[in-house]
């Protein structure tokens, strides 16, 4: 045998000497050889670093790889130890073995009894002798989506994969899990009731119904003596002066003695244990213990009457087992769901007492017959089992009123059921159930609820013409269902049928209230009698082309949806009903609507998306209670009048009018909705809004003019004092409205306008959130006012429009615009990525993540996904966007394992094995964010939605698995998503493997659209397409997507992203893109995009900042790994042939090697960006308070062949630059992590302008209130020698101060001479210097210098 690895106890040794001490690949530490390499276990401890709870990759010796690499089926295992979770110096053992070595072996080599596993951060099971610890990692990782054995070795080999699948050498013990701390202190303590044993300083804790005992040292590290006091007695002792004597029950009592320091405490202590131990408790609830047996001490309470053992690994047979349930002679009610038990236990049907019993998802095939010996059960839970039948004993439990078994496998109604006559709810969704047999149910006649949603039902059998008149709810949602004729159900009064495939639908109207038929292919809907007592009826998402005469009949009908059907009119009786309340029409093609002629109660309506050109001219007078009206989308040029005398009688709360043909002519109309509290106008063709009127909208609280030719908002509207929203983006406003004096005013958004100036006060509203200012291009911002803007939480703008325009390295293929609105909720939890221009190539990545309720997410995924992908891209590996994904689902850590996020990530590229190809689209995505290529005025869905709802493979894939899918179609109640990224807890229903499709982008394809959920819910790819096609900024076209779905209803969080392509044959797609090609004059512009390296976000820049994804969730948990691939970045710095078109050839030398130089900076800032001691923010350094690394690389230019104008030597002579350098050398520093920017090197005549105009600095960095980083939209993102750096050298980084605009460079008066003189010296020596080289300065030279 080989020589063994270090043992348990050896110390850590350096690289070298591991790789020295490591066995050979003939030997085992487990004494015998295994079947591959011939090496089982082999052991080496190694120290986890204390501040990230990883292990660093270098530890692993170059011998140890090489073995790992000879076979896929080896690999590593991390082993914790107990206490790993609270102690950070703790040892982390790695074990090397195969896919076939057991627990038992690897228990062996590390000298331990048992090995546990921990999912999730969760629940910890002891793991069987004969399971394979690595085969269950492989299988872990196999089931999230990797499919190459050598990758998956890779991933199980990284440590962060412990946040979701983990191994503990001892069970780990936490004071977390147990009750309440009542008490606690630091005591001299005494076991035992002799005096044997010798007193001792010890932490004592009285904690929910123990006493917890431990040393000072072990404290809170499962090292501690509980002892049970229920039961129990607490006695003083009359030996010794305030000492209570604390004894357990039962014949093994235990005794602790404790010695207080006051009679105040010793009485505070007795009185309190006294309380516990003379508790007779009825009620424990043990469920997310880990536990595998019930705690001995509560056998002694005899008052139990409900036990709660949910989430537990309880072992059916051994001390404090199942099989010792029994002893609780008053249990009552026991709940054992997911316990993993396999088998129902025999033992349980010996408890007569019962009446509850709750044994859900723990496998079970059959059930015992003994099972008719709990004779007093009322309530039998066995959903998410494998059942398919239930035994004839069942029949005996004749008081069993509740049965539940949704998600098994029946096939067919149990028969059973017939004789439970106390049985008035069958519960059978999620089943396997084809045929509806309403004969079995009118057998049952005393069931009255059916639930067989979720199942396979096809259609509906009647073997006689019986009628039911006990069923009265029956739910069929999602099953396949053609036609259903329930005419036999007379007392039917609430039936769901939902997304089946009905095309008719007949039903008896004698007791029906209630009808929800959303979302099938109904042509007819019969009901007879006509419904009396019905009072909602939902038909939308079908084919119908009138609505039914009986619906019109229905004198209490209150509901009535039928939008997205084929409506062409509207019967008069419906809108004159007397008792409707809502209507729904929306999305059909009614061009009128029935003259109201008597008062209506009506309060909704909602007929967006038809084809109507006027309203009633009495809807406002006859319907005086309506108080939403949304008629969006529609050809309407005029609205009714609102009253007809001087006094109106409106209650109108909410108007939507957005997308009609609305004039100027209709806005004193509005004048007669005083109440109004929402308006929408936006897309119409309002050029005007009269000041009068605008200021008698006094309750006015949001107002949305954008998409109109409005050039100024009246100074009016300083009289709507409860306006907190105003939207007019895309108009022609040159003037800032007077908005900032309201005291309520939270988001404006005033993008794609004209505004030059603004005129503020000087001190903002404290409820101002957001301001919105991109898009105006010839909007100049004094310093005063940025200072006064910087106390706002998210304010965005933009560069200058020159900049970008002359910077030559925005992508001529591709440009974007993001739009983010938090809607009605108070937090924005959608993030975007952009990246215009991508690692080193002419590539780009556009990504959208919406974290639903949670904000954390979106912001790490946003942070993080860009280097993934590039790290993945850079392995060449044909599965590199499948695998972004789940190494970014593992690189969210703690944060991931209960929240989640949905993702779209677009990747453009050239084809890697031919260069000279067109471009081509990779998009992948998880959850319900989509993205739509728009090809030659088509949409064309590049993305599959994740959903229960829209996705049926998934809906039969979560079901197989046995989730629980709740009433609102959400899995365990969480989500309706069966792909995300995050909510590792949920799995295995819930997985991040993505869905990924790959296209060659063509001359036809004009744009490419991101949306979230919410977004796609109220706009179809085809209008959405219209809707932006025709415009040519990208902004205003992602603003114009969100403005559309608010006013159509949306008030959830929106993201929409709009990228503009241009890809056409003959376009030049070479590397050095922006690069103006030499001529006989050499290089005649003195911008040059330098190659540069792949880095941490894929920017090529000169100012590397990456932010560093573990420090940015510092408070959420571990996200992504300080390790990087070391073979990833030798590859980046290899010189490699450029990519260049026909047009421009490889140059005949090259220009560069880059050689990296890199820094690192942290501080803490406040919410708003600003460090508690700066003045200003830093450009760059973007954080929530958290660390922030940045990686620096800085780089001097010394172009001695560019032609520089006075100004800029002056510049780069004042900068704090090597003197004798200073003549011609520019510094370059350029932000990278700027994930929402396409990459900017502006010229140097305009770094001189920036550098003198200091309102145009440092705008960019400012964050949103959810942490996300800011679209900044082309900005410029320049550092002009660190201008805008603290001036001391406690900041971010210690750099030269600037001269501020308004110093001057003062010399004293005796030294003016030898001033002059040596600066005309130097000048001189610079111009010959300049003459000598000029023949060898055909490409500039590059310097590393240390910031």
């Amino acid at each position: 045998m080989g020589e063994a690895g270090p043992g348990p106890s050896e110390a850590p040794q350096p690289e070298e000497d591991e790789a020295e001490a490591a066995a050979a690949p003939g030997g085992a530490r487990g004494g015998r050889a295994g079947p591959r390499g011939g090496i089982r276990v082999l052991k080496r401890n190694v120290k986890r670093n204390g501040s990230r709870s990883c292990l660093d990759r270098s530890r692993v010796g170059s011998r140890e790889r090489d073995w790992l690499k000879e076979d896929a089926g080896r690999g590593c295992v991390y082993i914790y130890g107990g206490d790993s979770a609270v102690a950070a110096s703790s040892d982390l053992h790695l074990v090397l073995c195969t896919v076939d070595t057991p627990v038992s072996e690897i228990c062996d080599g590390e000298e331990r009894e048992n090995l546990f596993l921990q999912l999730h951060g969760d629940l910890v099971r002891r793991l069987e002798p004969t399971e394979k610890p690595l085969q269950i990692v492989y299988d872990y990782l196999s089931g999230l989506g990797f499919e190459d054995p050598a990758r998956m070795q890779e991933e199980a080999a990284n440590s962060d994969l412990s946040c979701m699948i983990r191994f503990y050498s001892e069970k780990p013990c936490q004071v977390e899990q147990l009750d309440r701390i009542l008490l606690s202190g630091v005591y001299n303590v005494r076991k035992g009731k002799t005096q044997l044993h010798k007193w001792a300083e010890r932490l004592v804790i009285l904690c929910g119904t123990c006493l917890i005992v431990s040393s000072l040292k072990d404290s809170h590290t499962g090292k501690m003596h509980i002892l049970p006091l229920i039961g129990g007695k607490v006695e003083e002792m009359k030996r010794r002066q305030y000492t209570l004597a604390f004894t357990s029950a039962g014949a093994q009592a235990q005794t602790y003695h404790v010695s207080f320091e006051t009679l105040a405490e010793c009485q505070r202590w007795h009185r309190q244990a006294s309380m516990v131990a003379s508790l007779r408790l009825s009620m424990v609830d043990l469920s997310c213990y880990s536990l595998e047996e019930v705690p001995e001490h509560l056998f002694y309470s005899q008052d139990i009457t409900y036990l709660n053992l949910r989430h537990n690994f309880m072992r059916p047979s051994g001390a404090g087992s199942l099989d010792s349930l029994c002893r609780f002679s008053q249990l009552k009610s026991l709940n054992l769901s997911h316990n993993r038990l396999g088998e129902f236990p025999v033992s349980l049907c010996e408890i007569s007492t019962l009446t509850e019993l709750n044994i859900s998802c723990n496998g079970l095939h059959h059930l015992p017959s003994q099972i008719g010996k709990l004779l007093n059960l009322q309530t039998f839970l066995l959903d998410g089992n494998f059942l398919t039948s239930l035994p004839e004993e069942l029949g005996s439990l004749q008081q069993l009123s509740c049965l539940a078994l949704s998600f098994n496998n029946f096939c067919e109604l149990p028969a059973i059921c017939e004789k439970l006559i106390l049985l008035d709810k069958l519960a059978l969704a999620g089943n396997l159930l084809e045929t509806l047999d309403l004969a079995a149910l009118n057998r049952m006649s005393h069931i009255k609820s059916v639930d067989l949603r979720l199942n396979n039902l096809k259609r509906a059998a009647v073997d006689s013409l019986e009628g039911n008149k006990s069923v009265t709810y029956m739910d069929l949602r999602d099953n396949q269902l053609t036609d259903l004729d329930l005419s036999s159900l007379s007392s039917l009064e609430q039936l769901h049928c939902e997304r089946n495939k009905l095309k008719e639908l007949t039903l008896s109207g004698f007791s029906l209230r209630a009808l929800y038929a959303n979302s099938n292919c109904l042509r007819a809907v019969s009901v007879y009698p006509v419904p009396g007592q019905l009072t909602c009826l939902e038909l939308s998402h079908n084919q119908l082309q009138c609505i039914p005469d009986w619906a019109c009949e229905a004198k209490k009908l209150e509901i009535l949806d039928v939008s997205y059907n084929l409506l062409v009119e509207l019967p008069s009786r419906i809108l004159s009903s007397l008792s409707l309340r809502k209507l729904m029409v929306g999305h059909n093609y009614l061009q009128t609507l029935p003259l109201l002629l008597e008062h209506i109660p009506l309060e909704v309506l909602d007929l967006q998306h038809n084809l109507v050109t006027t309203l009633p001219e009495t809807l406002f007078l006859k319907a005086l209670n309506l108080r939403y009206l949304n008629a969006s989308a529609n050809s309407l040029e005029s609205l009714p009048p609102a009253c007809t005398g001087e006094e109106s009688l409106s209650m109108l709360q909410l108007l939507y009018l957005t997308n009609n043909n609305l004039t100027d002519q209709c806005i004193p109309v509005l004048v007669g909705h005083l109440n109004l509290r929402i308006l929408h106008l936006a897309n119409n063709n309002l050029q005007t809004f009269p000041a009068s009127k605008l200021s008698k909208l006094e309750h006015l609280e949001e107002l949305n003019l954008s998409g109109n030719k409005l050039k100024t908002i009246p100074t009016t509207v300083a009289n709507c004092k409860l306006l907190h929203t105003l939207i007019a983006h895309s108009n022609e406003i040159s003037i800032f409205p007077e908005i900032l004096h309201l005291p309520h005013i939270q988001f404006v958004d005033l993008s794609c306008n004209e505004l030059t100036e603004i005129l503020i006060p000087e001190v903002l509203p404290s409820a101002l959130q957001e301001l919105d200012l991109t898009g105006n291009t010839n909007l100049v911002l004094e310093h005063k006012t940025l200072d006064i803007f910087s106390h706002i939480t998210t304010l965005k703008i933009d560069a200058k429009s020159s900049l970008i325009a002359d910077s030559g390295l925005t992508s001529t293929f591709w440009n974007h615009g993001v739009a983010e609105m938090a809607g009605q909720r108070n937090k924005l939890c959608v993030s975007s990525l952009a990246l215009g221009s991508f690692a080193e190539g002419v590539e780009a990545v556009y990504g959208l993540f919406d974290g639903d309720k949670n904000e954390e997410l979106p912001r790490l995924l946003q942070c993080t996904m860009a280097d993934v992908l590039l790290e993945e891209v850079q392995q060449s590996d044909m599965m590199f966007m499948s695998n972004t994904f789940l190494v970014s689902h593992r690189k969210l850590g703690m944060a991931g394992q209960k929240l989640g996020s949905s993702a779209v990530l677009c990747y453009i590229r050239h084809d890697v094995a031919d260069p000279a190809s067109n471009f081509s689209l990779t998009v992948a995505n998880v959850g319900t964010c989509q993205a739509i290529l728009c090809r030659s005025g088509k949409p064309l869905p590049l993305s599959k939605v994740f959903s229960l709802e829209q996705c049926s493979e998934e809906a039969k894939r979560v079901k197989e698995q046995k989730a629980i899918i709740t009433e609102d179609n959400k899995v365990n109640g969480v989500t309706c998503c069966t792909r995300m990224l995050g909510c590792t807890y949920l799995h295995p229903w819930i997985l991040p493997k993505p869905h990924v499709s790959c296209i060659p982008l063509t001359v036809q394809d004009e744009l490419l659209l991101l949306g979230n959920k919410a977004l796609w819910e109220y706009l179809s790819y085809t209008e959405a397409i219209s809707a932006v096609r025709h415009l040519h900024d990208p902004l205003a076209a992602a603003k114009k997507l969100c403005t559309l779905a608010q006013s159509y209803g949306c008030q959830d969080n929106l993201g929409a992203m709009v990228v503009c392509l241009n890809i056409s044959e003959d376009s030049c797609t070479c590397e050095m893109h922006g690069l103006t090609l030499p001529g006989s004059g050499g290089f005649s512009s003195a911008t040059t995009k330098l190659a540069t390296p792949s880095s941490s976000s894929g920017i090529a820049s000169e100012f590397s900042s990456e932010l560093s994804a573990s420090e940015v969730s510092s408070e959420v948990g571990s996200t992504a790994s300080d390790e990087h691939s070391a073979a990833g970045l030798e590859g980046s710095l290899l010189p490699r042939q450029e990519r260049r078109c026909s047009l421009h050839p490889v140059l005949p030398s090259s220009i560069f090697q880059r050689q990296p130089s890199c820094a690192t900076f942290s501080s803490n800032q406040s919410d708003n960006g600003l460090d508690s001691d700066d003045e200003q923010p830093v450009e760059g350094v973007m954080t929530n308070g958290s660390k922030v690394e940045v990686e620096v690389d800085i780089h001097c230019c010394k172009g001695k062949g560019l032609e520089f104008e006075p100004s800029v030597a002056e510049y780069s002579s004042s900068a704090a630059v090597p003197e004798d350098d200073s003549d011609g050398l520019v510094l370059m520093i350029q932000r990278q992590n700027s994930v929402n920017s396409n990459t900017v090197q502006a010229g140097v005549k305009e770094k001189c302008e920036l550098q003198k105009s200091p309102s145009t600095c440092c705008l960019y960095g400012k964050k949103l209130s959810n942490g996300s980083i800011v679209p900044l939209e082309e900005s410029l993102d320049l550092i002009e020698v660190a201008t805008e750096a603290p001036k001391k050298k406690t900041g971010y980084f210690a750099a030269p101060s600037q001269m501020e605009p308004e110093d001057q460079f003062v010399v004293p008066p005796g030294l003016e001479e030898e001033v002059k003189e040596q600066m005309k010296q130097h000048q001189e020596n610079g111009a010959d210097q300049e003459q000598k080289e000029e023949p060898a300065a055909a490409l500039p030279e590059e310097f590393d210098t240390a910031l």
